[in-house]
């Protein structure tokens, strides 16, 4: 009843007054047959610049009486639903039409707002977040979006540490913890960020089931709590644990989750995790995975946490781990035997901060 689901839709709606000078609004403004009359942005610093040619604005009665505006397209990220809702009523008591994209609030909870808009006898419309279509596919599909966080662009003070991995269940937690528990002991201040699928296991500061959050929000999640870690535990170091793995083959789902962590840690170094003859899963290997992480982030894979749980008791493991140090070029080591000593040592080098003796 509410959802715009064509360009042919609003293109009735034209002309359009935009709110939000970001990809949202330059995105509604090419869409093939709008007519862009004007764009407004709450940002001072965007204010008085030219954008899509038009100038922005930041009065919208103005705009309303110096343009022929039927309509308010109100394109404003997700965190941003005061600001949508503070235009929509504006915009509706000028007697513009409303087209939003609140997706995290969607107008059937605004039913204020839907009842104002049928007294100013003007049309209230929210794009589709196309649900529909995930529903007819698969039988079920989330009631409204599922992204719900604002969207943080963050930049850590603090050096960051990622802890990746070829595959699920190949030793990023055990060593993500045993990192943090080894800074400690040579005297610097971690912090410990988890990430993991049941989020039960200490010693972290701050642990949430990423798996839990939409992959949109994910990214933010680790940006806030590397901010909340900062401000509250003013750390040396900050570890942050990967979930599954950018290249495995076995189970593709969590990729785009590992991605997001990664995305959202910023690191400046990255510890990587291998199972050998994993069981159950099918990684690609040490160096691709090597390749997907500093290919997607600028940051450097500086060691390798090897995991021998699969190996037989019977196999030799004595050469393995030069063999992986003169194979990639990075110290490897076993997180259980000493490991995290060695490749803390590998970490503060590259980073420059703390002294670890060999």
């Amino acid at each position: 009843m509410y959802f715009v689901a064509s360009v042919q839709e609003l293109q009735e709606f034209n002309p359009f007054i935009i709110i939000g000078c970001g990809g949202g609004g330059e995105k509604f403004a090419n869409f093939t047959g709008i007519k862009a009359v004007g764009f407004i942005d709450d940002n001072k610093q965007k204010q008085g610049q030219s954008f899509c040619d038009n100038i922005i604005s930041s009065d919208l009665p103005t705009l309303a009486k110096t343009t022929d505006a039927r309509s308010v397209a109100i394109m404003l990220p997700i965190g941003a639903e005061g600001s949508a809702i503070k235009y929509a009523v504006q915009a509706i008591d000028l007697g513009l039409n409303v087209v939003s994209s609140f997706r995290s609030l969607p107008l059937h909870r605004n039913q204020s707002l839907l009842a104002f808009a049928k007294s100013k006898n003007v049309q209230l419309k929210e794009i589709s977040p196309r649900l529909d279509v995930v529903k007819s596919l698969f039988g079920t599909a989330p009631a409204t979006c599922t992204e719900v966080l604002p969207k943080l662009d963050y930049k850590p003070k603090t050096p960051i540490v990622f802890v990746g991995g070829t595959s699920q269940e190949c030793g990023k937690r055990t060593t993500t913890r045993i990192l943090g528990q080894t800074a400690q002991k040579i005297g610097l201040n971690p912090g410990v960020i988890s990430t993991d699928e049941m989020g039960l296991e200490q010693p972290v500061d701050l642990n949430f089931r990423a798996g839990s959050l939409s992959v949109m929000d994910v990214a933010s999640a680790v940006m806030g709590s590397v901010q909340y870690l900062e401000e509250e535990k003013s750390p040396d170091i900050i570890f942050v644990e990967g979930q599954s793995s950018l290249t495995e083959r076995g189970n593709p789902h969590p990729r785009g989750l590992s991605a997001a962590i990664l995305v959202g840690a910023q690191p400046d170094a990255t510890i990587l995790c291998h199972r050998f003859n994993h069981p159950y899963r099918q990684p690609m290997g040490i160096e691709q995975e090597i390749k997907a992480i500093e290919a997607m982030e600028p940051t450097k894979v500086v060691g390798i946490s090897l995991n021998l749980r699969n190996f037989a008791e019977d196999t030799p493991k004595g050469d393995i781990f030069s063999q992986c140090e003169e194979k990639y070029m990075l110290p490897a080591a076993d997180i259980f035997q000493g490991g995290a000593s060695i490749l803390l040592k590998a970490i503060t080098e590259y980073i420059g901060i703390g002294d670890v003796e060999k």
